[in-house]
């Protein structure tokens, strides 16, 4: 199938995971992932509809963005390296990746202005990825109000890989509970309204589970190209 087609039935099935939420299909932001594919990737799938650019690495980033044509939302969604915050502010417009305070601390120093993230929660609680440990996560949040470049949109998660999607729905879930308490507590002076969670194999359970950004490659594109070839 072509990317075009593929965009399509995502889209679709996005409609209808919403659906099953009570929510509508323009609620969810579909971020196209394009990790190892090229810039002419991308701006086939800005031309199909995308509106949003999704990247895990910093220097692949770099070089597709100025080689793409066409104007996107750019989400950094891989790990971000405290030497590396110059670089990212110049290309991504929402860091997806928060999971130390001092990241969050050289974001701030480095920004010219107010910078959209997301705190990435590792819900697994496992010791291979990075993020906030659930039960850590409303105090590191807190913590983050002394920053005034920061703007919080919502929390960010990777669940433990699991062959039967189903079984992550507990996951994102916990997720989705642990930002309702911190509106609740209101942590900041605002909502945080966001929640991106879900991926190719997951991202309708996500979508059930209050997500409003799935992240989304192999779906879309196929399978990840080997750039080193």
């Amino acid at each position: 199938m072509s990317i075009a087609e593929n965009i399509k039935t995502v889209k679709k099935q996005i409609a209808q995971a919403a659906q099953r939420n009570g929510r509508k299909a323009e609620d969810i932001t579909l971020i196209a992932v394009t990790k190892t594919h090229p810039a002419a990737v991308v701006d086939e799938a800005i031309r199909c509809g995308i509106t949003d650019i999704g990247e895990n690495r910093i220097q692949e980033a770099v070089e597709k963005y100025e080689n793409v044509k066409k104007q996107a939302v750019w989400h950094l969604v891989g790990h971000l390296q405290r030497n590396k915050v110059k670089t990212a502010l110049r290309i991504f417009d929402i860091i997806h990746s928060i999971d130390s305070l001092r990241l969050a601390v050289e974001i701030n120093k480095r920004a010219a202005g107010t910078v959209d993230v997301f705190v990435e929660v590792n819900i697994g609680e496992e010791k291979s990825k990075s993020g906030i440990m659930p039960g850590e996560t409303l105090s590191f949040l807190k913590e983050l109000r002394v920053f005034p470049n920061l703007r919080c949109r919502g929390l960010m998660t990777i669940p433990p890989m699991i062959d039967d999607a189903e079984k992550l729905r507990h996951y994102f879930r916990d997720v989705a509970e642990i930002q309702a308490g911190a509106n609740r507590m209101n942590i900041f002076d605002y909502p945080l309204t966001d929640l991106s969670m879900g991926m190719t194999d997951d991202y309708q359970i996500a979508i059930e589970e209050g997500a409003t950004m799935v992240r989304i490659g192999r779906a879309l594109f196929g399978e990840r190209r080997n750039i080193n070839q």
